[in-house]
């Protein structure tokens, strides 16, 4: 008899994968949460391994804050052409010019938070019923607290102490009418995993993960790339680095890191010695001790 035994990694796959199957059969309307980030490539490669060897039966939607990283923008458009998926973009500016949500002002002015409005209206615009992400357990403590399938109110708002059991994997999609589910078929991965499966199935992924020289500036420790969107004080000076992105987000708070990681296999080194987390480059997460939850809580991704 012949043994059955799968690596980690094909059993995290498999989990994921079963899970966005469970989403297709549930859901009337789902869509995947697609940022451009690692994990989110990931999320669109384990749809199409999931559903191959048809179209990923849902569309991709990109929350565009105005203030993106612009090699993000150009994976993003590539990636999506590449795999034939349908794009819907949520436009933050939008929602600014339409005066719906306030763009702040200062040195540490950030669309980061404005989001949210944005994401809300485009789930509601267009009637999805589960919004598929790439959040992961380990990235932060409040995104541990979410099940994979994780309810939603008519408000787009979660509850964490309001969460439906999730025992032997089984998923309950149940939901009254205006209510939607985040579902997040790679919450068991971690930063590791995901590099380890990049390198494992040879997935393309933005340039901005690897190290390159960029103009940067420090601020409260977070190393910034240099931008028109960032308001710099007189004391703090551009300089060129070799850095590298660990997550990428809106430019006004995602940081960089001094690296010289220049291959999938030296980012996994890197990783495995890293003695910071994931987001620890991540000016949104520092604004408070419970910023990630609190934004959560008014639908954040």
């Amino acid at each position: 008899m012949n043994s059955y035994n799968l690596t980690h990694l094909r059993a995290l796959e498999a989990e994921a994968i079963y899970c966005l199957r469970e989403v297709a059969a549930q859901f009337e309307n789902p869509a995947l949460l697609f940022s451009g980030g690692k994990d989110s490539i990931v999320m669109a490669y384990l749809a199409k391994k999931a559903f191959y060897p048809g179209r990923i039966p849902f569309p991709l939607v990109h929350v565009d804050t105005g203030h993106n990283f612009p090699e993000t923008i150009a994976f993003r458009d590539k990636f999506v052409k590449d795999i034939n998926a349908n794009l819907i973009v949520g436009s933050v500016q939008q929602s600014i010019d339409e005066g719906k949500v306030v763009e702040e002002k200062g040195f540490n002015a950030s669309r980061n938070a404005l989001q949210t409005v944005t994401l809300l209206e485009t789930i509601e615009s267009n009637k999805f019923d589960a919004a598929l992400g790439g959040g992961r357990r380990d990235e932060e403590k409040a995104r541990a607290k979410e099940r994979f399938f994780s309810h939603r109110d008519d408000f787009g708002q979660w509850d964490p102490k309001n969460q439906r059991p999730e025992l032997w994997s089984l998923y309950n999609g149940r939901k009254h009418m205006g209510e939607h589910f985040r579902v997040f078929p790679i919450s068991n991965w971690t930063e590791m995993d995901i590099w380890q499966y990049i390198l494992m199935e040879n997935i393309d992924i933005p340039s901005i993960y690897f190290a390159h020289e960029r103009e940067v500036f420090v601020r409260d420790g977070v190393i910034y790339g240099n931008s028109d969107f960032i308001n710099r004080r007189e004391t703090e000076t551009v300089e060129k680095r070799v850095v590298r992105f660990r997550t990428i987000g809106d430019m006004t708070c995602t940081g960089a890191v001094d690296s010289d990681a220049s291959t999938l296999a030296d980012i996994i080194n890197e990783v495995a010695a890293a003695r910071t987390t994931e987001r620890g480059t991540r000016a949104d997460d520092k604004r408070s001790e419970a910023a990630m939850e609190d934004r959560k809580k008014q639908g954040y991704f």
